[in-house]
């Protein structure tokens, strides 16, 4: 019996694609093929956007108090299937079982968070700007909006954008990444159960044709995006070409800075679960450890030690720390950037290429990695391998460190360890990076603050999340009002 082949939700209906061309969907762990995901042509995607339109007409009009009720049940319908979804995130994912759960949770939060609709929507007003004339600002939703999600995060990061826009009096279409559809599919077999009118959800398979289909549809009014770099450039400049909204995030190299009073101990066992959870495959993995002055060598001993006890294998066993990357296109890339780390005169203290797991010889697996002496000037330090391998440099001055990072193209997130206030406050006021950890191996931000991003790490204005997100589905109009007093003539 073959694997199932998955469907497109458009108009309230799960719809067969009549795509020629479909891929497996692969355990990354166990090479199990869990389902086939369709690559659907462009006419599918004008089918969402028409369904979505027509369903916006009704949506915009229905109250925001009314339209946070179906968020209220989704909230209650994540926390009772958060188990389920979180098996199937490690099952196409391959991030561990505990870090699938935390991803949920994050998802829930942006749930609860857009449930403040009514308020967060809010205008403002002045009375009397002259003499009988009062002026008013409102928000208006936009129209159809679009979410192109990663593979990284296939639980979470839909859900930076969707329950805002939705909220906002928004419909929306969900092109979920083809490499780990099956989550975003069983989240809206939940969306169904929530009381949404049809058209306001649509979920498009596929791949680059989906995408260029959503950037070139004149009806699609914003597109929210999370990848790589040259992608989110790529999303950006095409969205905007056509007159659309847009929040791209891109990819990061993200340093972090350990001083010399830092808390060894405590510093590594963070910094060991930011560079190596879930594989090294999110975009505030802490990618080069800045050791300053005489934080160098006690770092370097307990970070090696740690990425060596690493207990790596399927995410779903008892016990296991670090599952796999995604595929083995990715496993092959990552080890060829460590080489190429080697190849620049750096240390491969701790190796992590073609380890042998025991029951899952055939996964995609790459053990946490450790480059020393990594040259600031070199290709490896630019580039964002998206694995399990940390780069460490070191420096003599916070200055030093600190002019490091700005001088990098991206500017997603820098940490500093410190026992120091001054330097923390020096830090976080001179750091080029749009998300600052003190003390802190991934500096996330909370549902309710926007997931900032600077410099190549982002391409936009408003982000994701918070405030910010019902500004990007919003659009503000003004009216100035004056109303003849008819008291007068009596």
């Amino acid at each position: 019996m073959g694997a199932t082949a998955l469907k497109n939700y458009i108009n309230g209906a799960w719809r067969a694609s009549t795509a020629t061309t479909y891929l497996d969907v692969m355990n990354p762990a166990t090479t199990e093929i869990l389902a086939t995901v369709p690559l659907s042509p462009a006419a599918e995607v004008d089918q969402a956007v028409q369904a979505a339109a027509a369903a916006f007409v009704i949506w915009r009009r229905t109250p925001a108090t009314d339209r946070i009720q179906p968020l209220f049940k989704l909230k209650t319908l994540l926390e009772e299937h958060l188990d389920d979804l979180a098996r199937t995130i490690t099952q196409e994912c391959g991030k561990t079982l505990a870090e699938s759960k935390g991803e949920l949770r994050r998802a829930i939060e942006n749930v609860e968070v857009a449930c403040g609709i009514p308020i967060l929507m809010q205008g403002y007003n002045s009375e009397d700007i002259a003499r009988g004339i009062d002026e008013s600002m409102i928000r208006q939703p936009l129209g159809v909006t679009a979410v192109i999600a990663p593979f990284n995060f296939p639980g979470m990061i839909p859900f930076w954008f969707l329950p805002y826009a939705i909220a906002c009096g928004n419909t929306t279409i969900l092109k979920p990444s083809e490499r780990v559809p099956l989550t975003m599919q069983k989240v809206v077999h939940l969306l169904e159960q929530t009381g949404l009118p049809k058209g306001v959800i649509n979920l498009v398979n596929g791949d680059k044709t989906v995408v260029d289909a959503i950037l070139d549809h004149p009806l699609v009014r914003a597109v929210s995006f999370v990848g790589s770099t040259p992608v989110a450039k790529y999303v950006y400049s095409r969205a905007a070409a056509n007159g659309k909204r847009a929040q791209c995030q891109g990819g990061a190299k993200n340093p972090v800075v350990i001083l010399p009073d830092a808390d060894i101990a405590m510093t590594t066992r963070i910094m060991a679960d930011s560079a190596f959870g879930c594989a090294g495959q999110r975009c505030l993995a802490a990618s080069i450890a800045l050791t300053v002055g005489e934080a160098r060598q006690p770092f370097t001993d307990a970070i090696a030690e740690v990425a060596q006890r690493r207990v790596v294998g399927y995410g779903l066993d008892e016990g296991v720390q670090m599952g796999p990357v995604i595929n083995a296109q990715s496993q092959a890339r990552i080890e060829g950037l460590i080489q190429k780390g080697a190849d620049e005169g750096a240390t491969v203290l701790v190796d992590g290429r073609q380890p042998n797991i025991a029951r899952y010889e055939a996964g995609s697996f790459v053990r946490p990695t450790i480059l020393q002496n990594v040259d600031p000037l070199g290709e490896i330090a630019r580039t964002e391998i998206f694995g399990p391998v940390l780069s460490l440099m070191h420096l003599e001055t916070i200055d030093e460190a600190i002019a490091l990072i700005n001088s990098g193209q991206y500017g997603n997130m820098a940490c500093l360890f410190t026992n120091s206030g001054a330097a923390a406050r020096k830090f976080r006021y001179e750091a080029d990076a749009g998300n600052i950890g003190i003390n802190i191996g991934v500096a996330a931000p909370m549902a309710f603050f926007p997931f900032s991003g600077w410099k190549d790490s982002f391409f936009g204005d408003l982000h994701g999340q918070g405030h910010q997100a019902v500004e990007f589905f919003t659009q503000t109009k003004v009216v100035v009002e004056r109303w003849q007093d008819w008291t007068r003539q009596f």
